[in-house]
């Protein structure tokens, strides 16, 4: 049996740091005010005229180091994205032109903070039937472009950054005991899209617009669609909560992360966490959380993780892989 299994990670974060004491210069809020609701100390911002692809090939280039591979290694190249360069064309393509890559395709997917996990199911389901061998999946977000900045309850939650996987073909048992992904699950409801939004788009109003959440909706749908996603993509891969060896969640807030983890009945020291340092990168945060965990021995060859997240659409999943 065909598994898509990780090989390698890496991920980028701009060099500008934004501590929370920032945003008390311009707006009404304090250190403690945004600790105490997110858990979030710090972020990074892009430099002025640093885009997107940028962040995502310095996040590519780190995953291909880690798994020992060059460019045209690559079948595909997916970046989960809600904030591109262009409207076109897809900001694959101008990764992929930035890695040199002289062969493959490469294409965007938009699921907003779900999109690396949209992104890792699409790549597996490309894998397993044989149309890719090395798929390179990367999250990455300029999410400081959208922001309101006179919305306390938003601006100071966001952050910029970039992660990145590389996905490869391997034989497996058919069994959990494989390496790889194991399952997958997704779901949408467009009837929940207007409590997490960002105002404009090309056919509307042809601007890209900020973004715009009713966070206690947010919040009470996030624990109750998590949680059940990932008992559910637990059920399809025949293990339990007790098998888990490491939960990698979409950093959102802290509060979201404790209380999911607590109805899954699973402890906190088995979840990482990366958001005080680099807030909420959307699409990027699972992949950087996952690169930043290998990186300080938290992510070992083996550990079966469970990862999985919710955004705007509302769109939401979870991924079971063994590491």
């Amino acid at each position: 049996m065909i598994r898509a299994a990780i090989q390698g990670v890496g991920h980028y974060l701009p060099e500008r740091v934004v501590e929370n004491d920032w945003f008390t210069t311009f707006l009404d809020t304090s250190d403690e005010w945004i600790k105490s609701r997110s858990g979030i100390e710090r972020r990074h911002f892009a430099a002025e005229g640093q885009t997107t692809s940028d962040l995502a090939i310095h996040a590519a280039k780190a995953a291909l180091a880690d798994a020992g591979l060059e460019p045209d290694d690559i079948d595909t190249v997916m970046v989960a994205t809600s904030t591109p360069d262009l409207t076109f064309p897809a900001t694959a393509t101008i990764v992929q032109q930035g890695l040199g890559m002289t062969r493959g395709f490469a294409f965007d997917i938009q699921a907003v903070c779900a999109g690396f996990v949209y992104a890792l199911s699409n790549a597996n389901a490309l894998i397993v039937s044989g149309q890719a061998k090395r798929v390179l999946v990367i999250g990455a977000e300029t999410f400081s472009r959208i922001m309101n900045w006179e919305d306390r309850t938003t601006c100071v939650l966001f952050g910029d950054g970039a992660g990145a996987v590389i996905l490869e073909a391997i034989e497996g048992e058919g069994t959990p005991a494989d390496r790889g992904i194991l399952a997958t699950d997704l779901h949408s409801d467009g009837r929940h899209r207007e409590i997490l939004q960002v105002s404009g788009g090309v056919s509307t109003s042809q601007s890209s617009g900020h973004l715009m959440m009713a966070g206690k909706d947010v919040f009470r749908h996030a624990v109750e669609k998590l949680a059940r996603s990932t008992i559910d993509v637990l059920e399809k891969g025949g293990v339990t909560a007790d098998d888990i060896d490491r939960v990698v969640p979409h950093q959102a807030n802290v509060r979201i992360i404790d209380r999911t983890a607590k109805k899954l009945g699973l402890p906190m020291d088995k979840v990482v966490v990366t958001v005080a340092d680099h807030g909420n990168t959307s699409a990027a945060s699972i992949p950087l959380a996952m690169s930043v965990a290998k990186a300080r021995g938290d992510l070992k060859t083996g550990d079966l993780v469970v990862t999985e997240a919710i955004g705007g659409g509302l769109a939401w999943g979870a991924v079971l892989l063994r590491w």
